[in-house]
């Protein structure tokens, strides 16, 4: 099992999640988030005054998926979350030792 972790902008996440969904993924969690990267934020006027936004607003989704549709995970939110300019994002994999559905006590890909 693999668990994938994307951040991407904000007003990309319906199109990411229909992707998701189009792959087979069942489950995502969402978390808003704030950073910067090679962007290094950028400057923004607000009453004749300005301001320096350091961290800019994005989302984080982690997905737990079964190591033969992670590719397609990941393929699925480079195309959908992509636009060519700095700021689009970041994709992890991490390898997964375990998941357990507490409801049921089910295991790995069971619970998923």
């Amino acid at each position: 099992m693999k668990m994938v972790m994307a951040i991407i902008k904000p007003f990309k996440l319906d199109d990411v999640r229909e992707a998701l969904a189009d792959v087979g993924v069942n489950g995502i969690t969402v978390t808003e988030v704030k950073g910067f990267g090679r962007q290094k934020g950028h400057t923004e006027l607000y009453r004749g005054a300005e301001y320096v936004v350091d961290f800019l607003p994005k989302v984080k989704l982690e997905i737990v998926v079964t190591d033969d549709i992670v590719d397609n995970v990941v393929e699925a939110i480079l195309k959908s979350a992509g636009m060519g300019k700095i700021g689009d994002g970041k994709i992890f994999v991490y390898e997964l030792e375990r998941a357990v559905r507490i409801r049921t006590g089910e295991l790995d890909a069971d619970a998923i």
